[in-house]
């Protein structure tokens, strides 16, 4: 039996992966409340896509809520196309500390590289609080 080999993905918030988690996000955040959205490069992997992201929601008192977004989608063989999306919060931090807690995810999570921060309208339009673009 062989052995997988992963192949890490550009980090620009595009692709079918990303368009999954920006139509489930609002079932848990209004887009209007996001405030940062930090995304870890993508893997593929025995025909398999994975990613995860960050998003920081703003709250009151200069704090957020933090949440983290997990995908896998199936780009090629049986079932292509399916894929899930799985959105949690996490907790919530002051606005200083933020770049602390994204280490402790990169940490949990085995990734190699940092997160790469995107704008939120890549996903949502800006006038749009219901639905993802």
């Amino acid at each position: 039996m062989g052995t997988s080999q992963r192949l890490r993905l550009d980090a620009s918030g595009i692709g079918p992966g990303w368009s999954r988690v920006a139509e489930a996000l609002p079932e848990h955040i209004p887009p209007g409340e996001i405030g940062h959205i930090w995304i870890f490069p993508p893997f593929r992997t025995d025909g398999k896509e994975w990613g995860t992201a960050v998003i920081a929601r703003e709250l009151e008192n200069f704090r957020f809520g933090i949440y983290t977004a997990k995908y896998m989608v199936i780009m090629r063989g049986k079932g292509q196309g399916q894929g899930r999306v799985e959105i949690a919060e996490v907790g919530a931090s002051n606005a200083d500390i933020i770049e602390e807690v994204l280490r402790g995810v990169q940490g949990r999570a085995m990734e190699p590289d940092p997160p790469a921060e995107i704008d939120p309208g890549l996903w949502f339009a800006e006038d749009d609080d219901e639905s993802p673009s």
